[in-house]
């Protein structure tokens, strides 16, 4: 299996054509997009064809990119082959302080612009962080609002993010099968460790069962499995050992 590298994790590396040549080096074929590498199209599609990388999946951020900016989105991805569009996070006043009605809208936005993806010819879904399984003054879940008032879309799960929003992603995986469609692989260091990091280890070395998890995952046909730290102090270390102890689950 093709192992991805969310190229986030990579933006305070010494540079994007060290970062590719590295990724290439210690064995990954796939990388996935940000917005950190769409300024140059042309440098960014040179450098994954120079190190043997395809980039399948990518994210798009805000949703405006799948409105206003919609040509531009898909002109973009087009031009490097991505597949598989995601949206990554809700607007900011979503985040801390969110409300039934700012979350359904998003939802509503969000099936909207996945059937302009798909009648682009390309796959849409959203991509979670912790804010979408913190409850709502009513008691509402915006991940379950999401899902259910955009019936079409796909989801990325980041497992890490489920957990550090207080939710159990083995249940969430067997409820969603049928929607999840990729994952974000990290990993939770244990309390007290890993500050420097924003309590982040890399994949393997904290505390999330990524064996178990994987086989879930695995067993409800997810194919494209992305590494990702928010803040890793090395991005070398992160990007080896993750792929390291990714392939030994």
């Amino acid at each position: 299996m093709d192992v991805s590298f969310q190229l986030y994790s990579a933006r305070e590396h010494t540079s994007w054509k060290d970062t590719f040549e590295l990724l290439g080096k210690l064995g990954y074929t796939q990388v996935e997009g940000f917005g950190g590498v769409y300024q140059n199209l042309d440098e960014t599609r040179s450098l994954m064809e120079a190190n043997g990388l395809s980039m399948p999946t990518a994210h798009f951020f805000p949703i405006n990119e799948f409105e206003e900016n919609f040509v531009q989105t898909i002109a973009a991805a087009k031009a490097l082959g991505v597949k598989q569009l995601y949206c990554p996070a809700p607007e900011d006043d979503l985040r801390e302080n969110g409300t039934l009605e700012g979350w359904t809208d998003l939802a509503q936005r969000l099936e909207v612009a996945g059937k302009r993806v798909q009648d682009a010819g390309l796959r849409f879904g959203w991509h979670n962080h912790h804010w979408e399984f913190m409850a709502l003054p009513g008691g509402e879940i915006p991940m379950e609002l999401i899902l259910e008032t955009a019936p079409s879309i796909e989801w990325e799960m980041d497992v890490a993010w489920v957990v550090r929003g207080g939710a159990d992603p083995m249940a969430w995986i067997e409820r969603y099968k049928d929607r999840i469609t990729a994952a974000h692989v990290k990993d939770i260091a244990p309390a007290g460790e890993c500050l420097d990091e924003d309590g982040w280890a890399d994949v393997g070395h904290g505390t999330l069962d990524w064996p178990a998890l994987s086989a879930a995952l695995r067993g409800i046909g997810v194919e494209v499995f992305v590494m990702e730290h928010d803040k890793p102090a090395d991005t070398e270390r992160f990007a080896s050992r993750a792929l390291a102890s990714f392939k030994s689950f």
